[in-house]
């Protein structure tokens, strides 16, 4: 297994239009192309309460690869993309590392 942590630092303002193309849209889109998630969180105490991160579990690198490719380009994305960020960008930047389990973790 595979973990990918996703942070999305926000435009200052734009966490709630972030937050609800997640609930509305962009996890649909998920499920359509059998992204799972792990999880989904915001900032109590940290660098930035304008910060969503959330958590996708892959089975290798080309699933990942696959999946994360066909979400991308899917023209339902790009279009909703292109619609809820009409106004201007809503996200500032987007850092994303890809872990795995050690020997001892408790998620494998």
């Amino acid at each position: 297994m595979i973990l990918e942590s996703r942070v999305y630092r926000c435009v200052p303002g734009k966490l709630p239009a972030v937050l609800k193309r997640f609930e509305t849209i962009t996890l649909k889109l998920f499920d359509k192309h059998g992204i799972r998630q792990a999880g989904f969180f915001t900032t109590l105490v940290g660098a930035s309460s304008q910060e969503l991160t959330y958590f996708l579990t892959w089975d290798s690198l080309a699933d990942r690869e696959r999946r994360w490719t066909a979400f991308v380009t899917d023209p339902e994305w790009l279009a909703a993309k292109a619609e809820t960020e009409k106004d201007g960008q809503i996200v500032d930047t987007i850092t994303n590392q890809l872990l795995v389990p050690t020997a001892f973790s408790s998620v494998k």
